[in-house]
């Protein structure tokens, strides 16, 4: 009987504190004019049940409380806001109060100068800076012409080999951005920088606990290692009087005041370039060919737009900037598998001051999760949208560019990236239709949250077509 007493008043003493800490984090945030919703533990909010449960943890909470409802993730107070409407104003709003907010974690990782996470004067010089390096001229006669290139490159002799498609779409966008990066040491760094910057990514979206053993810790010594190497390039590059066509020699040589920038501005602006090239780009490039394989209609109509264009070519001639233009059904293929895939699940900003919006109030401080992955299934947008259906893109000229497609950001913030993030999937797929055909082995799952990823890789057997 004392046993039971004694368990008995552990489970109550246990309840109890359960409890309190409960009713403490949501008194903490009590305040007038809050959306409704759930604050969960002191500290950690309800970071692990959003990444657990994911979208469904969203519908569940919409369900209780409506389009907007607050809660406690990646380390902040945060407003969660479902309503298209409402998260369209946030987005072209930046100059009323609505900055970026990316989580601690990634801005300690991704750096406090990184074009995602500064507002004002500083987004414009580092957003010019960029577009020097990845805008539309550059893209056309510089990045273009390397990357058909290194490319065909990649691509070479995967005939009657088992491949893991996951692994392969990482290791293009990585190859592909790192030599467009640093051109000739990319062969001899290549496996030593890759290394740590997988610890980096990894890191960019964790509890920013700072200690040996957790994805953060790695994360940030992932940085200073990637920053390392970058930095002993630059001094090797300075010791040396041979000169070099990269993106580190354009930064390294701008003598525009504009969009000069220092140390930590320029070790930044390279961990992002690479960082927005790798992640994003492979996990669509993954999806495109998982998507395409089991749609042969989409593959097939693919490939004669691909073969189309090499018809017109001698063996071996590069694709040029009006081949690219003419690959309709190829963006197509790549919005439809974004759309579907929800590669990126919503944006971050942070209230800089108190502000007021249809009726409910965002404390300075607090972040504003736009999150858009439910629009992407809205059926008045897209009718079927379960449906990979890449045809809707062509029908709908405007698809692309209405109210609510938020798949590369929107408003000042829409993504410097995209049309160079749009070639780099759209050249791999060029040279892949058309040199070969493939079949998947295993049925391995495909992980659409808090990251696309087949947790276990995604692997086929690869043919000569």
């Amino acid at each position: 009987m004392d046993v039971l007493m004694l368990l008995a008043c552990l489970i109550l003493g246990v309840s109890y504190i359960y409890h309190s800490l409960l009713k403490w984090n949501e008194m903490k945030y009590r305040q007038k004019g809050l959306p409704p919703g759930t604050m969960g533990w002191p500290v950690f909010g309800e970071t692990l049940k959003f990444f657990e449960q994911g979208p469904g943890f969203m519908i569940r909470q919409q369900s209780r409380y409506g389009n907007v409802f607050k809660s406690h993730i990646l380390g902040s107070p945060t407003i969660i806001s479902m309503d298209p409407e409402l998260n369209r104003y946030i987005l072209l709003n930046e100059a009323k109060g609505l900055i970026p907010g990316y989580p601690q974690s990634t801005l300690d990782i991704l750096g406090e100068n990184n074009i995602g996470a500064v507002s004002g004067s500083t987004h414009k010089q580092i957003r010019g800076s960029l577009m020097l390096l990845i805008g539309s001229s550059a893209l056309k006669d510089q990045l273009l012409p390397k990357m058909d290139r290194d490319m065909r490159i990649f691509l070479q002799n995967w005939d009657g080999k088992t491949i893991d498609i996951q692994e392969k779409c990482k290791d293009m966008a990585f190859y592909i951005a790192l030599k467009q990066i640093v051109e000739e040491e990319s062969d001899s760094i290549y496996q030593s920088f890759k290394a740590e910057f997988d610890k980096l990514v990894v890191g960019t979206l964790s509890l920013p606990i700072n200690l040996p053993g957790t994805n953060y810790h790695r994360g940030f010594q992932g940085r200073k290692n990637v920053i390392k190497i970058i930095r002993e390039m630059i001094e090797n590059r300075r010791a040396s009087l041979k000169t070099h066509d990269d993106m580190l020699s354009s930064i390294l040589s701008n003598e525009d005041p504009r969009y000069a920038l220092n140390d930590g501005e320029r070790d930044d602006q390279i961990i992002m370039i690479l960082n927005s090239g790798y992640e994003t780009i492979s996990t669509t490039t993954m999806m495109a060919i998982k998507y395409l394989h089991d749609h042969p209609q989409a593959l097939q109509e693919l490939r004669n737009e691909h073969f189309m264009i090499r018809q017109e070519k001698s063996e071996g001639q590069p694709i040029d900037w009006n081949d690219y233009r003419t690959m309709r059904f190829t963006r197509a293929v790549i919005f439809e598998t974004m759309r579907l895939a929800t590669v990126v699940n919503g944006l971050l900003r942070k209230a800089t001051k108190d502000i007021e919006l249809n009726g409910i109030v965002i404390p300075k401080g607090w972040k504003i999760y736009v999150y858009t992955r439910e629009i992407n299934y809205d059926s008045n947008l897209y009718p079927e949208p379960l449906k990979f259906n890449p045809w809707r893109w062509l029908e709908e000229r405007g698809l692309e560019t209405h109210n609510y497609c938020f798949l590369f950001g929107g408003g000042s913030r829409l993504c410097p990236g995209k049309e160079l993030g749009i070639v780099t999937i759209s050249m791999f797929l060029h040279y892949f239709v058309t040199s070969y055909r493939w079949e998947e082995i295993g049925g391995e799952k495909i992980r659409k949250f808090p990251r696309v990823e087949a947790p276990n890789g995604l692997h086929a057997r690869v043919f000569k077509y």
